[in-house]
């Protein structure tokens, strides 16, 4: 984790300990992170992510079906009082408003979890932060949350995706 200060790195590893770390399975909840470069696209990062979180899944059932749910359906302002919390439970889009509960409440340490989210993306340091919808255009449905620090290019992903 490149530029990571510690304080920092110790949100993420909660972040992590609540909601797992990266993973190809498809399915559940994981944390990943990466440096991005001041002209990185952080729409495409988290696509990106997304792809390899769902890993041969993708293949299988075909770009069309994980693409058809995906959309943004949250963009901090600049301006905005960083409140993971409220913002994810303030979410208009009907099929994304369904998974914001699973990510807050219905995961086991539910106060741990919001209180790893809030570390980590309401970190004065995040420049910014999007929210995506997702799933494979059937059962599946689910969030990705990316937050990306402007100084140092430290992005954090939570993606989560249940039937």
């Amino acid at each position: 984790m490149n530029g990571a200060t510690p304080r920092r790195a110790d949100a993420v590893t909660r972040l992590e300990a609540a909601y797992g770390g990266p993973s190809q399975s498809g399915f559940g909840s994981a944390v990943f992170r990466q440096v991005l470069k001041d002209g990185d696209d952080l729409t495409q990062a988290a696509l990106s992510t997304y792809r390899t979180f769902v890993g041969q899944r993708w293949q299988r059932y075909g770009e069309a079906a994980w693409m058809g749910p995906w959309r943004a359906v949250y963009a901090r302002e600049p301006s905005a009082r960083p409140d993971i919390d409220t913002e994810l439970r303030g979410i208009a889009d009907p099929d994304a408003r369904q998974s914001v509960p699973m990510i807050l409440d219905n995961i086991e340490g539910a106060e741990a979890g919001r209180a790893a989210l809030s570390a980590v993306f309401d970190d004065p340091t995040v420049t910014e932060l999007r929210v995506f919808n997702l799933g494979d255009g059937a059962a599946m449905s689910g969030l990705l949350v990316a937050g990306r620090c402007g100084d140092s290019g430290e992005t954090t992903y939570l993606v989560f995706l249940m039937d």
